[in-house]
């Protein structure tokens, strides 16, 4: 395989603080393609930088905005023989709201224990201990 073989993509681990007691949640998304709950995210246009893309998918998948905020590991897999990598951030929901759509049919506001637990891929269970570890809260 060459580095040209790779997926790359990008998402965000989407927070907000609960508008009814301030409490933490974590937005995620679920994809009726897959049956699954995840983290928004999707693949990069051609020459499309990470980030930009990352908040790009957030958007589209979920309706709502975000704020960029600290890098968190990048998630490296196999995809149908070919190698995946999805690069993401913590990013905080500066406004919006959801729409289903044909990639994203429901989105769920979950405490992180509550999303660790809903999550589908266990990669995805360690971005939300990623992300409460840099903010922090472990």
């Amino acid at each position: 395989m060459t580095d040209d073989d790779t997926i790359r993509a990008a998402g965000c681990v989407l927070w907000r603080r609960s508008p009814v007691d301030g409490a933490l949640e974590i937005c995620l998304v679920h994809r009726p393609k897959y049956d699954d709950w995840s983290h928004p995210k999707g693949k990069l246009k051609r020459g499309e930088d990470p980030l930009a893309g990352a908040l790009r998918e957030v958007e589209e998948e979920t309706g709502y905005t975000a704020v960029p905020g600290a890098r968190l590991p990048t998630a490296w897999y196999e995809v149908a023989g070919r190698p995946k990598q999805v690069h993401y951030w913590a990013a905080e929901a500066a406004g919006g709201s959801f729409a289903p759509n044909h990639e994203v049919d429901r989105i769920l506001w979950l405490s992180p224990a509550a999303a660790r637990a809903r999550l589908t891929q266990p990669r995805d269970r360690q971005l939300v201990d990623a992300f409460l570890n840099v903010l922090n809260l472990t």
